[in-house]
């Protein structure tokens, strides 16, 4: 099932019927939530959990220094490694996930099968089913940002969507049950005694507070309801529960109250904790099943525990090109061979080529070996005519790497697909990623019409990034690419970034902090000059290469200054002279960072913030959510001023209001929105060091008059046509909008190419998307809508992300059945247990099912064998020291479902023989465990 907004008028509609008093909730961070604290919980003890598992099966200890996401990584990652961490990838992945919940919120506030309301529950659970499927596909596909989405819209501020409202707004903590609904999850297991729809539920309470409204039959026969939720009309079922609160108008119908569990009441203090420690095995319930699918390396990248560094080459291939492939390839093998074992090394490598008229296809690794093997393949051929298909092969990296992913771009020719340049700004806005150009050529064209590309297109877009346009030859390309060494790194964080065109002479300060390490200035431009000062007032100028504050590297287009390691914190500043367009950047390496989001507020029974998928809106103020991260978590910092600035012409500041969101969430209010491009910036104190710092975005954002509206909540399945609604709205001018679409797998597509707009007013139109029948289950496709006036002058997009995800029937896990068991050598006392040995025997099957894919020991020390997984009965032996008296051995099959076979040879105190355990554990073992 594919839900989507079908009308921008009826959302309006219902944020209109919505507004009133506003709940305690806040679906993007907030600690007043009890939301957001049992999903910190949930996730955090699920990760801690896979950390520790991991260390062990590794050797190493697992001591995290404190409580905080920052230090949790630390620890995972592995604390002996030299180098700094960052938690700002495990920080955005949850910050993903709450995004996605508040869309929600905002988008299907009336959706019973969404909140488990009006005792949706087959529906429901239908959403849970989906969103598992897409999920484990997905992550089998390596495409982690789309898993996440999609958890996120089976989860509720982190935690469990469905799940948590099924606890909160049905009777089952009434009903006496502490632990989880497993069927919720298990869709082969059936829903049982539901109320039907002519069963009264509910007696009247007139004041709305009542403990328990449940009726006594109800409760008795354990009969299983859920509360019935109107926004727009107080019918409902005679005799039915409503959910209650004000924005509930059943609640008003007899029987009148309402029976949700959302917040702590005086009246509902035992039956809201019930349901919050419900919700919260619930949670750790789904993120097992997830985790025993994919594996734990998997779950942890998917929750974003990995290095900051990912490599990723985009090479242009051509016939010119074999003296930049070879400088590449260089490259990648130093960055493999000099940063192994350290947290410097990548995470992850990624190499598109691209030529004329090919693209692609993208490589992507975790293995060193498996990149060096890739890009030695890599060969000079065919070209001839200058442009190539350079914005193509840049579309697919940004698509495919993972957000804030650093890009880098080999080129001897401009590009032939400049048509390209505004999805690839989108691109660039919605993933926050940087790219750098390294061009070569020497060619100069004059644009033989607005749309003709030339060299200025690829410093456009670097620029739009926070990246680096270096210009050089081919034989000074070796040098140039120390800048590849310094940016492919982790915990990298921008200090300062600035542009002038034209140039001008002008002075930067910024300020460096104790906590910063390999400082690097970069200015790109000509005919330059410039005066470096520290705050002793030590200066270096341009002409010594190696000086009292550092080494001045030039090379082309490009000035790289490295700062001695005794570099002075406080207020710097450098002084640039040149009347020729130039660029400036300070980089080093710190754990204080933090990470934005543009966003929305949004009125209802849980009221929240909406990451924006396209530009803020003109004529209003900007809303930004921001996470700060400090060396010992947020704790750590004292945030002073954070707001918006220009970064292309002389300095707009525009300090924003904030406000406290809790657990390291800032609430940021800018009324004041400057002109032109902008970026975010934050000052504050590490309370660690006590010194001030400074930080800044890379990713420059504007405002648009236009709004497009488009929501996808589910997956595609192969070969089937997707309509996909939209709407579009300007404040500025009415009258045509051009409407143009792409998505990154070329599937074809249909829609209007122009709308006609009338001012203030929403126009509804159609997207047509079709998947080939091929498309292999859990692809997924970013697909990037804009809308832009006839003029040019302004235009907005909508970036939106879906999977393809094949339909399944096999929702039945693998069985296990235990044979045999050999344990009568192990002796009574466990003490003497070193030199005796037992054994297990088991089949597992699956049966109709779509075939075991891997079997893997999940817990005991000892050796697990198996037949063919291709053998319809599959035997598994395990042999063990008596010492090691547990066994559990997980079958997945090939989408996704888990069996467990769990055995024990622990012997009960009060058993006067072997026999009669033994017996015991195999009626235990032979049931199967499904998750």
């Amino acid at each position: 099932m594919l839900l989507i907004m079908t009308s921008v008028l009826g959302i309006a509609l219902l944020t209109l019927a919505l507004s009133g008093p506003a709940v305690s909730f806040v679906p993007i961070g907030g600690g007043a939530s009890t939301h957001v604290s049992i999903t910190g919980t949930a996730l955090l003890q699920k990760v801690t959990e896979t950390c520790r598992v991991l260390a062990e099966a590794a050797g190493q200890e697992f001591e995290p220094t404190g409580s905080s996401p920052e230090e949790l990584v630390q620890a995972c990652l592995g604390p002996k490694a030299t180098g700094e961490v960052s938690g700002a990838k495990f920080r955005s992945a949850l910050q993903e996930i709450y995004t996605q919940n508040g869309l929600i919120d905002r988008n299907f506030a009336n959706s019973a099968p969404h909140h488990f309301n009006s005792e949706a529950f087959l529906e429901g659970r239908g959403l849970i089913t989906e969103g598992m499927v897409a999920i484990k596909a997905n992550i089998r596909k390596e495409n982690f940002q789309a898993a996440r989405e999609t958890l996120g819209r089976i989860l509720h501020t982190l935690q469990v969507r469905e799940v948590e409202d099924f606890y909160s707004h049905s009777n089952w903590v009434e009903l006496g049950y502490t632990d989880p609904y497993i069927a919720l999850i298990r869709p082969d297991l059936p829903l049982e005694n539901l109320a039907d729809f002519n069963t009264a539920t509910c007696s009247d309470c007139a004041s709305g507070t009542c403990p328990n409204s449940i009726l006594p039959n109800i409760l008795k026969e354990k009969k299983l309801t859920s509360g019935y939720m109107g926004i727009f009309s107080a019918v409902k079922p005679k005799g039915k529960c409503s959910h209650g609160g004000a924005a509930d108008l059943t609640s008003t119908t007899v029987p009148r109250g309402g029976i949700n569990k959302d917040e702590r009441r005086s009246d509902n203090v035992a039956l809201h904790n019930a349901a919050v420690n419900a919700a919260t095995a619930a949670s750790l319930q789904l993120l097992e099943d997830i985790r025993l699918a994919v594996g734990d390396h998997d779950f942890l990248r998917m929750m974003g525990i990995a290095r900051s560094s990912v490599v990723c080459f985009v090479i242009d291939t051509t016939g010119s090109m074999s003296d930049d492939i070879d400088e590449a390839r260089a490259v990648v093998y130093e960055i493999i061979d000099s940063k192994k074992g350290t947290q410097d090394e990548p995470s992850e490598y990624i190499l598109v080529p691209f030529n004329d008229p090919d693209f692609g296809p993208m490589i992507r690794t975790t293995d060193p070996d498996k990149m060096k093997k890739e890009i030695s393949k890599l060969t000079a051929a065919g070209g001839g005519d200058s442009p190539e298909m350079c914005l193509s092969g840049l579309q697919l990296a940004l698509t495919g790497s993972p957000a804030s992913s650093y890009i880098y771009v080999f080129t001897d020719a401009t590009a032939k697909d400049i048509a390209l340049k505004d999805t690839i700004v989108a691109l660039i806005r919605s993933t926050k990623s940087t790219v750098s150009f390294f061009m070569t050529g020497g060619i100069k064209r004059r644009r033989r019409s607005l749309r003709a590309a030339s060299f200025n297109d690829y410093k456009d877009l670097a620029l739009a990034s926070g990246g680096q346009a270096i210009q050089v030859s081919k034989s000074q390309l070796p040098e140039a690419t120390d800048v590849i060494l310094d940016t492919s790194t982790s915990a990298l964080v921008t200090v300062l970034q600035r542009a002038r065109n034209p140039g001008k002479q002008e002075t930067f300060p910024f300020m460096l902090d104790e906590s910063l390490k390999n400082i690097t200035i970069y200015i790109t431009g000509t005919s330059i000059t410039f005066t470096l000062t520290n705050p002793a007032g030590v200066s270096q100028s341009n002409t010594k290469a190696s000086g009292k504050l550092g080494t001045i590297q030039t090379v082309g287009n490009l000035r790289r200054i490295r700062l001695n390691d005794d570099a002075l914190t406080g207020t710097w500043q450098i002084n640039i002279n040149s009347n020729q367009p130039y660029t400036l950047k300070v980089t080093g390496q710190s754990t204080i960072t933090f990470i934005y989001d543009f966003v929305e507020s949004f009125k209802g029974p849980h009221p929240g913030y909406a990451t924006l998928s396209g530009r803020p809106q003109a004529g209003q103020s900007a809303t930004l959510m921001l996470s700060v991260m400090g060396r010992k978590g947020p704790s750590s910092i004292t945030v002073g001023e954070v707001g918006l600035v220009t970064v292309s012409v002389p300095d707009a500041v525009s300090n924003g209001i904030t406000t406290d969101m809790g657990n390291g969430d800032i609430l940021v209010t800018v009324e004041a929105v400057p002109k032109g491009e902008f970026v975010v910036f934050l000052k504050g104190t590490d309370k660690e060091s006590n010194s001030k710092f400074q930080r800044q975005s890379t990713t420059q954002m504007s405002v648009s008059k236009v709004n497009i509206q488009a929501i996808v909540d589910s997956s595609v399945e192969p070969g089937k046509a997707f309509k996909l609604p939209f709407s579009v709205m300007t404040q500025g001018s009415g009258g045509q909008y051009l409407i143009s679409a792409r998505n990154d797998r070329e599937f074809p597509m249909s829609y209007p190419k122009s709308l006609d707009l009338t001012s203030g007013q929403y126009t509804n139109a159609t997207l047509t998307i079709t998947p080939p029948a091929n498309t292999l289950s859990g692809t997924d496709v970013t697909l990037t809508l804009e809308a832009q006036s006839s003029s040019r002058i302004d235009s907005n997009y909508a970036v939106l992300r879906f999977s393809v995800v094949t339909k399944i029937t096999d929702f039945i896990p693998p069985l296990c059945e235990v044979v045999s068991v050999q344990a009568d050598d192990c002796p009574q006392d466990v003490s003497q247990c070193k030199h005796f040995h037992w054994e297990l025997s088991a089949n597992l099957t699956d049966g109709n099912g779509t075939g075991i894919e891997s079997i893997s020991l999940r817990q005991g020390n000892g050796t697990l064998s198996y037949t063919s997984l291709s053998s319809p009965i599959i035997q598994a032996n395990y042999n063990a020291s008596c010492c090691s008296q547990i066994v559990e051995f997980i079958a997945i099959d090939k989408v996704g479902n888990v069996g467990k076979c769990y055995h024990s040879i622990v012997r009960s105190a009060s058993a006067p023989a072997l026999t009669l355990s033994l017996w015991l554990w195999l009626l235990i073992s032979a049931f199967v465990i499904r998750t």
